[in-house]
């Protein structure tokens, strides 16, 4: 019995990433009412970052208790669709739908949800992204969306030409043959780790100074950080 709860604990963290994505989506939907102090694309902000962390905990958790497993692998990817893929989908949707008077443009937010898909099916059968990525990660396109929103939000919105254009942008960085640091930590040695390191203090400095908006400038200089690395020069 308790060798089963074992096994099924990576499980478990990975379904709260999922039901994180599928409130995510409702709240989307709701993005203009305020609940309690948050209005509903706060929420979102916060339930698909909860999913983030429940992501990574997941995995952490698998490789501790020794219990990976084909099932959790894909239950994995089944969850990361909802909650970086649908999940920032319908938050771009009905944030373009507010600030455009309701234009059939919004539809192309659901490239984000197609595109994460198409990169979690090659994530799943490429054995080669183990230290490394190819294409953006999607948990990491829905990051940059979160600040992206924010952005429009706070700032105003740039009209859909400049929106769309981000978001064909994006969707296909999600799908480019383009390698891309993998935060993972295989030791804490400064020299093997100094781009993760700039990574990861970059993001704290961002969110200090702009807030969440900042996550947007973060991805773009992971982005920046992984196109112009000596591996992809080559």
């Amino acid at each position: 019995m308790i060798k089963k709860i074992k096994a099924n604990i990576p499980n478990a963290i990975t379904c709260l990433n999922l039901l994180s994505g599928c409130v995510a989506c409702i709240f989307a939907f709701h993005s203009q009412d305020t609940f309690g102090a948050f209005k509903g694309y706060e929420l979102v902000y916060m339930l698909i970052g909860a999913a983030a962390i429940f992501d990574f905990f997941d995995g952490a958790a698998a490789r501790l208790l020794h219990a990976t497993s084909n099932i959790g692998k894909e239950l994995d990817s089944l969850s990361d669709l909802i909650s970086f893929g649908v999940a920032p989908a319908m938050l771009m949707y009905n944030t373009m739908t507010f600030h455009n008077g309701g234009s059939y443009s919004a539809f192309a937010a659901l490239a984000i949800a197609v595109f994460g898909a198409i990169r979690l099916a090659r994530f799943n059968v490429d054995d080669r992204q183990t230290d490394t990525f190819i294409g953006l990660p999607i948990p990491a396109n829905a990051i940059f969306w979160i600040g992206a929103s924010a952005l429009i939000y706070q700032f105003g919105y740039p009209g859909d030409t400049a929106v769309i254009i981000a978001l064909i942008i994006m969707s296909l960085l999600m799908v480019a043959p383009i390698k891309m640091y993998s935060l993972k930590f295989h030791n804490l040695n400064l020299k093997e780790n100094i781009k993760r390191y700039i990574i990861i203090l970059a993001a704290i400095l961002f969110v200090i100074f702009f807030g969440i908006c900042g996550l947007a400038y973060e991805i773009i200089l992971y982005i920046l950080l992984s196109v112009f690395s000596r591996k992809n020069i080559k």
